[in-house]
């Protein structure tokens, strides 16, 4: 029996400053490997941060100037894959010695098109791979494009078959269908939902797929923006933007760690692949469970499980 240490961050972003927010999640990758921990998991869109509160002057059928102007400095601060931020979070995970997943907007470095997309970096100092969300949710819809079946990526690695979706994606039953055909082991869900029924939702994939969750949010306030933002975020939100909630379940569906509420802060469990393996006794959705004789399931260009280190 070999256990893992597997962890995710909850953080507050330096809200649209790339260069001080990887900084920050550099500080706490340190803080992470001296915790031996194999796996760290950063939340959605942490780098430069999920902008919660704006509207980037949109309502339809027009558009501001000062919104469109935000959503340049949204633009400029985003990652380019590959790029210096890529290879620094490399150099950090050939360093410790650890898988991380970090979540950033993505922009495409031909047509300036802006993805949720997360990444997953291997203790030999690459870059294996990465996920763009396949359907940005309600006004996310102006800030960031589609991903496609090309990003449905899933790893073989020393420490379990490894993949996962980004917030609101995990409610699409076929795109975690695409994560258990694969046979993952440790599902990554990182997040913008705060909520409580989120927590609901991370259990139920951990029993559907019999295998470990992490769910991983930030946690930041309206005053966390930079103070000339401010008076531009919607009234009717809170003060809290995003609350947290992040959270890490067993195959069975027990909490393992979390939920973390109001706060910064590193959540840590042990995965035990043996007790994934027990638990898809009873029940293994892409196994003696599915049925293919009765339902046919196939994703549009989701690449074969890549070899990890």
């Amino acid at each position: 029996m070999i256990k893992h240490k597997i962890a995710c961050a909850q953080l507050t972003p330096v809200i649209f400053n790339k260069e001080k927010t990887l900084e920050k999640a550099v500080a706490w990758i340190e803080k992470a490997a001296a915790e031996n921990i194999k796996l760290l998991v950063f939340p959605e869109s942490f780098i430069p941060a999920y902008p919660a509160g704006m509207d980037f002057g949109t309502v339809v059928g027009s558009r501001t100037a000062r919104g469109r102007e935000q959503f340049r400095i949204y633009s400029e601060n985003s990652v380019v894959v590959p790029g210096k931020e890529t290879a620094l979070l490399a150099e950090m995970a050939l360093k410790h010695r650890m898988y991380i997943v970090m979540g950033v907007t993505e922009r495409d470095s031909v047509t300036h098109t802006l993805y949720c997309t997360m990444l997953w970096f291997s203790p030999d100092g690459k870059l294996m791979g990465k996920h763009r969300k396949l359907k940005p949710t309600a006004a996310e819809r102006i800030v960031w494009g589609e991903g496609d079946g090309k990003t449905l990526v899933s790893f073989d690695t020393s420490i379990g078959k490894m993949g996962g979706l980004i917030c609101w994606e995990n409610y699409m039953p076929l795109a975690r269908m695409a994560m258990y055909s694969k046979g993952v082991e440790i599902y990554v869900a990182p997040t913008a939902d705060s909520r409580e029924s989120w927590i609901s939702t991370m259990r139920h994939i951990a029993c559907e797929g019999r295998c470990y969750v992490i769910g991983c949010n930030q946690f930041f306030t309206k005053q966390d923006y930079p103070k000339e933002m401010q008076p531009e975020l919607a009234d009717d939100r809170p003060e809290v933007l995003s609350s947290g909630g992040s959270v890490i379940v067993s195959p069975l569906g027990d909490i393992l760690a979390g939920p973390l509420y109001n706060e910064e802060g590193i959540l840590i469990a042990e995965a035990d692949l043996d007790e994934v393996v027990r638990s898809r006794m009873d029940f293994n959705v892409a196994g003696h469970y599915s049925r293919n004789d009765v339902f046919k399931f196939s994703a549009e260009d989701q690449p074969e499980i890549i070899k990890g280190f």
